[in-house]
């Protein structure tokens, strides 16, 4: 039962994508807490640190593109009188 847990955790960080982070990440605590122990526990604690990590990327990525203003050009600079 631990390492069909282990091995659930497992796929759900290697195939999260940016859209299914959040649920993923969800589901791995839930099967966390399912292990029966300490040490099972720590074993799983990687994945679930790839998971947060992979989430807090991602969404600075996109408050990252939402604070760009989509410029296609420079602004002008007023021109200086001699």
């Amino acid at each position: 039962m631990t390492s069909q847990i282990l091995n659930q955790i497992r796929r759900l960080y290697d195939n999260t994508a940016p859209p299914t982070v959040e649920d993923d990440l969800r589901q791995a605590v839930r099967l966390l807490k399912m292990l029966p122990d300490e040490t099972s526990r720590s074993d799983a604690a990687v994945f679930m640190d790839g998971l947060s990590q992979l989430r807090s990327e991602w969404r600075l990525e996109q408050q990252k593109k939402k604070r760009r203003p989509n410029r296609t050009r420079s602004p002008k600079t007023p021109k200086r009188k001699p």
